[in-house]
């Protein structure tokens, strides 16, 4: 049997929700039941929308991935919805009794501790399970880290590629950042302040001590801080310096375009030779052109210069 999450006595109705802002009491009006997507505030709390107070108001519970921090917002502005612990270690057993109560007609909404739900956080498979079971998924779009970095960096915003956080170990580290290397657009990353000297040397050496990149530290909070140089002059600054204090986002301009046609022209080459291995030279180009979609007569030149180089080269 499934336990409501709503105290009140059968039948009895629900008293109406209402949240404060501005000194003002505001009512919220009923859901449809469901799971809604809740983005708060990464630091300052006059970020949250109006449609995400009323959400949260309004909510039979809150999913929070942390008690105590969203129960800080909650107070602010005069919620009072239930908050349920939903974490990275919650288990298959905690999700499914979070979609029985959906089923059973409630209001759920999903928070992280700051900025949009799902973006290096663990509502992910919660959400899964409710689309799998055929429940109603609701996004109220609001404050991101990652936009809000990269809108401050100074760097092209027509194309980027969120990574999140990079491995731990700087042998992993620089073997992530290699693959990262020839994205033809902006990277960005999410990194512990402890760590930020050290990831900063290695995308230097990694990616080039050119790269132009920025460090966002503290966003919209008090201390906020973004420093923009090359990845060479961040990492010797912060190696310097130390460690930063707060929440760290760090923005990298793309590769050069000749070095991404670099990448591409040597992604090209070890299909062919692989094809080659095991068909003939317009057997093998007709296969890459089909998987790759380049021009097949692009293709067949390329391999042609590959066998013959293969064929020039002395035996072993």
């Amino acid at each position: 049997m499934t336990q409501r999450l709503d105290k009140r006595p059968e039948g009895q109705p629900r008293r109406p929700a209402t949240f404060t802002a501005f000194g003002l009491a505001a009512e919220a009006e009923s859901l449809s039941p469901g799971l809604y997507v809740v983005a708060t505030p990464i630091g300052n709390l006059r970020d949250v929308s109006f449609r995400a107070l009323a959400t949260l108001a309004a909510a039979d519970a809150v999913l929070a991935e942390d008690t105590r921090v969203t129960r800080t917002l909650l107070m602010h502005y005069g919620i009072t919805t239930p908050l349920v612990s939903y974490h990275e270690h919650s288990n298959e057993a905690v999700r499914e009794r979070m979609v029985m109560r959906l089923k059973a007609g409630e209001t759920l909404a999903l928070v992280s501790d700051a900025g949009t739900p799902l973006v290096s956080d663990p509502g992910f498979k919660l959400v899964q399970a409710a689309i799998a079971a055929g429940i109603p998924v609701t996004p109220i779009p609001g404050p991101s880290a990652v936009m809000t970095a990269i809108v401050a960096a100074g760097l092209p915003t027509d194309r980027f590629f969120f990574e999140g956080f990079l491995p731990q170990k700087s042998g992993a580290r620089r073997g992530r950042l290699e693959a990262l290397a020839a994205i033809p657009g902006t990277l960005v990353v999410f990194e512990s302040p402890h760590r930020l000297p050290e990831m900063l040397a290695d995308a230097a050496a990694t990616l080039g001590p050119e790269r132009p990149a920025a460090v966002a530290r503290e966003l919209t909070k008090l201390y906020e801080t973004i420093r923009r140089d090359s990845l060479g002059g961040l990492a010797e600054a912060f190696s310097r310096e130390g460690p930063p204090k707060g929440e760290v986002v760090v923005v990298i301009g793309a590769a050069p375009e000749d070095a991404v046609a670099r990448e591409n022209d040597a992604g090209l080459d070890a299909r062919i030779e692989a094809a080659l291995a095991r068909h003939s030279i317009k057997d093998a180009a007709a296969l890459v052109a089909d998987e790759t979609g380049q021009p097949k007569r692009v293709v067949y030149a390329r391999a042609l210069a590959l066998a013959r180089r293969a064929d020039d080269e002395p035996s072993a």
